[in-house]
């Protein structure tokens, strides 16, 4: 079986100063400099191992065009501790000349001197966590920075050169307004940078938010509703396109990482927590951070995709695209017929909800606030 020749590989780095009162992610407080080192060789142990497999049982390795430093904290760790995998990534499958280098940074965990280093590795992207541009907010999600903080990492990044950044922003925060987003919103914008992913706060299960979840005051759903209809209209007056429901960049400018996700390219994920998608199987790495510094069960699930279960994931994936679904590519890469499968469903939904022709089928503005129920229904009707 032929592989892709092109993969998307995603670093995890499960470290934190401390955890932020919604985060439901795999992560644990960082404990000095022997367990983010003995994580860096654990990673970089991984991926040649992965490597070796693939070249085995394939007979070739795909380059990696794209890098993703996520976390959890990245910038925790040191300019020697990033070089080493980025080298171990080299190594093992190589890296492209132009290809897209990420990494995340917390604005109270990232300097001057770190930046400028992380430039130098090649790491062309940065993706920074503001949040909000309230320090009442902030101070609200459990974030460890302030608004301040931010500012500076961000000049900071400009300064060492990165003409490519992204910016995170959060509404429903709790005590969050309509008008306190919009003022973040406005100041962001006037920062300019070339990205920005949206994100509505979630309750989620385990998470100190989900023990206060009586005492929170949320915004209502109306309002959150608000939130995102205004920031969507505001960004794409500023000249951000909206290319996935939760993300916005300036032309040329989106997540190539990420849009590998949405279109179901070949991605390999390393460390804790970690997911993959190679070769039509699907790999869940083990939560638990000491079991996979001693390299014990590293895999906790591994899943091999029907044609019936790539269908549904492309369906749900690219209406979350702006562009939506190419009919045509998609009948002729799932061997399929989409308006049989899929067609009617959407056909309730046209045309205040969804677009669909013989060519193309995506949401409308309005049904991007809708997506979730509709594609719940449109998948269930495929069955």
């Amino acid at each position: 079986m032929m592989i892709d020749n092109k993969v998307g590989i995603y670093i995890h780095v499960p470290f934190c100063l401390s955890r932020c009162h919604y985060c439901d992610f795999c992560s644990t407080r960082a404990t000095g400099e022997d367990i983010l080192h003995r994580y860096t060789e654990q990673v970089c142990r991984e991926i040649e191992m992965i490597s070796d497999k693939i070249k085995a049982e394939k007979g070739s390795l795909p380059v990696a065009d794209t890098v993703y430093l996520g976390g959890g904290t990245p910038t925790l760790l040191s300019e020697d501790m990033i070089a080493r995998l980025l080298c171990a990534v080299n190594d093992a499958f190589g890296i492209e000349k132009d290809a897209e280098m990420t990494a995340e940074a917390n604005p109270k965990t990232a300097d001057r001197e770190k930046l400028f280093a992380m430039r130098s590795l090649g790491i062309n992207r940065l993706s920074i966590g503001m949040q909000s541009m309230h320090d009442s907010e902030l101070k609200a999600l459990g974030r460890i920075h302030k608004s301040a903080d931010f500012l500076g990492i961000y000049e900071q990044a400009r300064g060492a050169g990165f003409d490519n950044v992204s910016v995170d922003l959060m509404y429903g925060i709790p005590n969050q307004t309509r008008q306190s987003f919009a003022e973040s919103v406005e100041r962001l914008i006037s920062l300019s940078p070339e990205h920005v992913s949206s994100y509505c706060l979630t309750v989620e299960e385990g998470t100190r938010f989900d023990k206060m979840r009586d005492s929170l005051s949320l915004p209502d759903e109306d309002t959150v509703s608000d939130m995102y209809a205004d920031m969507t209209d505001v960004l794409q007056k500023s000249g951000y396109e909206k290319y996935e429901i939760s993300n916005f960049s300036h032309k040329g400018r989106q997540s190539l990482h990420n849009i590998k996700y949405w279109e179901r390219e070949s991605y390999l994920g390393f460390g804790p927590a970690a997911h993959s998608f190679f070769d039509g199987v699907r790999y869940a790495h083990t939560r638990d951070i000491e079991a996979y510094l001693c390299g014990e069960d590293i895999y906790t699930d591994i899943e091999n995709i029907s044609a019936d279960e790539a269908r549904r994931e492309a369906v749900m994936l690219g209406m979350r695209l702006s562009r939506g679904i190419d009919i045509k590519k998609f009948n002729s890469h799932y061997a399929c017929d989409f308006e049989a499968l899929y067609g009617r469903a959407f056909r309730k939904y046209c045309p205040e909800y969804v677009s669909l022709d013989s060519n193309v089928c995506r949401f409308t503005h309005k049904g991007m606030f809708v997506s979730n129920f509709i594609l719940s229904d449109v998948l269930d009707f495929g069955d």
